[in-house]
């Protein structure tokens, strides 16, 4: 079966290449390079022995997208990642996370609507809830009102897909995930930022090995027990993984809804200072840090409910947060070598 996977060579895409294609489908990636490397396909290829279809697409343009879907009349399933993701950035320049973020989603579902069926998975965040009233949160938590634009084109999407559900046969799954951290274990693919990294664990990895002076700890006066933000960290594998097993729900026909959503999380908060301390711990390395401003846009806790991905979809996070990030650091050592 052929699977479209937007944004495949990004972060969380490359290592959900892998995990679909281990399970023996044919990947198509599209993706427009603008936060990714082209070099990913080789490392995919390295864990695979396999390198995906490739195609460089821009996802806003939509007659791109209508010729992608004319000459891939095949694809059984759709697993949506093309999308800019950094709160901060978002704040700063809303009407690109909007132009990005919603034009590629509504262009997509257009093409799927023409089809007898579409599988669609969608890659939500728990950024839609906001701060939640109540830990850990539960897939029926109120969606609030957002506190960022990219938070907020994660709700509008949803939606977008709950409302075109109504009318059309297509079928998806909202995976809304809490914070995705970590690298494949063979250390060929992992999260790569251009730029300053907007994500903890990746400034922390480059703070270690010199590449940043130090990490700026955003907050140490929120109502926590030690004042930092509090997340719930999960490795980007088993998050693949809860990619692949939505997919092949949806294939199979068990979904009970035209649209269903899950959290995908390991139901643990670690707040930012018991991260770093826990690098420290599997890295050997003292992490040089300051205590700055809160950031805007930022929310105090959130860590997931996972009952449901555990008992409907039958899937849980394996990994520790020490062995997430020691494959992150093993990831950085290997690509500043």
């Amino acid at each position: 079966m052929k699977i479209l996977v937007t944004g495949g060579l990004g972060f969380i895409g490359s290592h959900t290449v892998v995990e679909l294609q281990n399970q023996g489908f044919e990947v198509v990636v599209v993706d427009n390079l603008s936060n990714s490397s082209i070099e990913v396909l080789d490392g995919i290829e390295r864990i695979t022995g396999k390198k995906p279809a490739f195609e460089n697409i821009d996802l806003r343009d939509k007659k791109s997208v209508q010729d992608f879907f004319k000459s891939h009349t095949d694809v059984a399933g759709v697993i949506h990642f093309a999308a800019s993701k950094a709160v901060g950035e978002s704040v700063e320049n809303p009407l690109l996370y909007y132009e990005n973020n919603i034009n590629a989603l509504v262009y997509i579902l257009q093409e799927l609507q023409k089809m007898p069926k579409a599988n669609f998975i969608f890659s939500s965040s728990c950024t839609v809830y906001g701060q939640a009233e109540q830990m850990p949160i539960t897939e029926n938590a109120p969606v609030q009102c957002a506190m960022s634009p990219y938070g907020n084109t994660k709700q509008i999407g949803e939606e977008i897909i709950s409302d075109v559900a109504k009318v059309s046969n297509i079928n998806s799954i909202l995976l809304r995930y809490f914070n995705p951290i970590g690298a494949h274990p063979s250390a060929e693919i992992g999260e790569l930022p251009l730029g300053i990294p907007q994500n903890l664990v990746p400034f922390i990895t480059q703070t270690a090995i010199g590449l940043r002076n130090e990490l700026s700890v955003f907050g140490s006066d929120y109502p926590t027990p030690d004042g930092t933000a509090i997340r719930d960290y999960i490795h980007v594998v088993d998050l693949a993984k809860a990619h692949v097993v939505a997919l092949q729900r949806l294939i199979e026909g068990k979904n009970l809804g035209a649209v269903e959503t899950f959290n995908v999380g390991t139901g643990t908060g670690s707040s930012v200072l018991e991260v770093i301390t826990a690098f420290e711990k599997v890295s050997n390395q003292k992490l040089a840090y300051k205590i700055v401003g809160r950031r805007e846009g930022d929310i105090t806790e959130a860590f997931a409910n996972t009952e449901k991905a555990n008992s409907v979809l039958g899937w849980k996070a394996q990994s520790t947060l020490e062995e997430a990030l020691s494959s992150a650091w093993k990831w950085e050592q290997k690509i500043r070598n």
